[in-house]
């Protein structure tokens, strides 16, 4: 896919979010980094939901769920990455 493509795929997008953590570990311990990377998800998940309805009422009414939806699917990509983690400790240590 060039770099003129007008839309870029989730891996792309995941490895571009990769590369600015990595870029500002260089810099910040990685527990900060870490911490701005969930406030910032947090905050640009809030501003997808709000988005999607059409009154401040209507958002309170969907905040638990959304509260549930991320926090589930949260757990699962914890997981999913934690799981390649254990399968391949030792080469992401040599890293």
């Amino acid at each position: 896919m060039s770099e003129n493509s007008p839309t870029k795929t989730f891996q792309q997008r995941v490895d571009e979010f990769i590369a600015v953590a990595n870029q500002q570990a260089a810099d910040s311990s990685v527990d900060d980094v870490n911490t701005s990377i969930l406030f910032s998800a947090a905050r640009f998940n809030a501003f997808s939901v709000a988005r999607s309805v059409e009154s401040a009422e209507n958002l309170q009414a969907e905040k638990q769920a959304a509260i549930e939806f991320f926090t589930q699917r949260f757990a699962e990509m914890l997981n999913q990455n934690l799981e390649e983690h254990i399968a391949r400790f030792d080469s992401f240590r040599q890293k």
